[in-house]
């Protein structure tokens, strides 16, 4: 599994972006250092390169030229006057309004401490991206041609997504909500199926769950503006909240009856703690006096495929799957996932340096208390060596965050984090350039460039 062809981070980038606003960038990066960065964790099959050369005509260059053009469109459209911006949400709204209500019916429990902590989460009005692609992804993919030999598993993974496989008896799951009304699940006119809605659901609740064990690991006291979940109930019952949640999301998961969906979902999961605890090391080696390499950045962007990108771009798949799609528009949906989700990333680091605590709804600057080393320092440490020894000992000393924060502020380590993040949203937008036009589609590029441009 790879990150794809062409993950070059550009200096300078600074001139060529403006904060608020979409903008190419210069890519001074030559056909030879297109190289691509394995996303397992263990061994890196290229590097990522910094250099001057001045680039050749290549087949990138002209996937390049496409995504300009549609980013160019996307831009002149959310910033021009007279014409509309695009509003993802509008476009699946009536399937967005029944997302939390069904997820807290997915997790009804008998025991009221844990149904009041399962159910935490979902009381703050989040921002739901990552069903919301989900649904995008599923009406967008509905346009495009089908795999045959796929039907059966489309038709089989709708036809019960609320029924059980084995006897209740058996399973020994009381959940209250279970036998409430729920709303049609009837495929819509616009070709969202019953299991993809579901999909969206169980795309929330692993999420969620990350969420409450993240705030555990991170000692957080807040979340979306309000008391974290640990601080409310207590770590143990956070932690096991979280775990009730990804037990309910495997069993919705099971319940869509279909095989390769199940595999990927479930190897989101295992992605997300192997993800958790790359970062515990801020390099792979761990040093106490690290030099910066390219490596460096190559595992950084692994540990952020894992925690990050896996649940998108695999949620994305298995959307164009349950759709029935071909290989083609498969392969498609997932490489669109993949790219936002590493832009999303890097954005939320950059943001980590530059917006405030009330702005971002959490912490502000809690990266470096919790001695990570994220993009915007990585790429200062290249031009700054004495942050080496400040990651070696993770900033733990008195006045190493402070310090680390100001050498950051100083180079252009902010700039060249939102460079790499455009070039990742170039390549979401370029994957989708087979995909029939819809407003579904307009919604995913709207998605790639409100990513770029979001605050918090």
């Amino acid at each position: 599994m790879q990150l794809g062809a062409g993950v070059s981070v550009v200096r300078g980038a600074g001139s060529a972006t403006r904060v608020g606003r979409v903008a190419r960038i210069r890519r001074p990066t030559c056909a030879e250092c297109l190289g691509a960065v394995s996303l397992d964790g263990r061994s890196p099959q290229s590097r990522v390169l910094f250099h001057s050369g001045r680039p050749r005509p290549s087949a990138w260059a002209a996937a390049v030229s496409v995504a300009g053009n549609i980013v160019s469109n996307a831009v002149t459209r959310a910033t021009k006057g007279d014409l509309p911006t695009i509003d993802p949400l509008r476009i699946v709204a009536k399937e967005m309004k029944f997302l939390t209500g069904n997820i807290r019916k997915l997790l009804g429990s008998g025991h009221p401490s844990l149904d009041r902590a399962a159910k935490y989460y979902t009381q703050s009005e989040g921002k739901h991206i990552r069903p919301l692609i989900v649904l995008l992804m599923s009406r967008a993919t509905s346009l495009c041609p089908k795999a045959p030999h796929r039907q059966q598993a489309t038709l089989q993974a709708s036809a019960a997504i609320d029924t059980s496989i084995s006897p209740l008896s058996i399973l020994a799951d009381y959940n209250p909500s279970a036998g409430a009304e729920s709303e049609p699940v009837l495929a819509d006119a616009d070709g969202i199926l019953p299991s993809q809605r579901r999909l969206a659901e169980i795309t929330e609740l692993i999420h969620t769950a990350s969420l409450l064990h993240d705030d555990v690991i991170d000692h957080s006291v807040s979340r979306r503006g309000a008391p974290s979940a640990n601080l409310e109930f207590g770590n143990k019952m956070a932690v096991l909240a979280g775990d009730f949640l990804l037990g309910r999301a495997s069993v919705a998961l099971a319940r869509l009856r279909h095989a390769e969906v199940i595999e990927l979902l479930a190897t989101v999961i295992a992605n997300l703690v192997e993800g958790e605890f790359m970062q515990l090391k801020n390099t792979a080696r761990d040093e106490t006096n690290p030099q910066w390499s390219e490596d460096t950045l190559t595992y950084y962007l692994q540990k952020t495929y894992l925690k990050t990108a896996s649940l998108i771009s695999k949620s994305c798949r298995a959307a164009a799957l349950l759709g029935g799609a071909d290989a083609q528009t498969v392969d498609a949906a997932y490489n669109y996932g993949k790219n936002l989700g590493l832009a999303f990333q890097l954005v939320d680091d950059m943001l980590d340096y530059t917006r405030s605590e009330k702005e971002l709804g959490k912490p502000a600057g809690a990266d470096l208390e919790l001695g990570l080393a994220t993009a915007p320092l990585l790429f200062a440490w290249k031009t700054i060596p004495e942050l080496g020894a400040l990651v070696g000992r993770k900033f733990s000393q008195e006045g190493d965050v402070e310090r680390a924060r100001n050498l950051v502020m100083q180079s252009d380590g902010i700039e060249q984090t939102r460079a790499l993040a455009q070039d990742y949203a170039d390549k979401a937008i370029a994957s989708l350039s087979l995909f029939p036009e819809s407003e579904a589609k307009d919604g995913l590029v709207e998605m790639a460039v409100k990513t770029l441009q979001r605050k918090k």
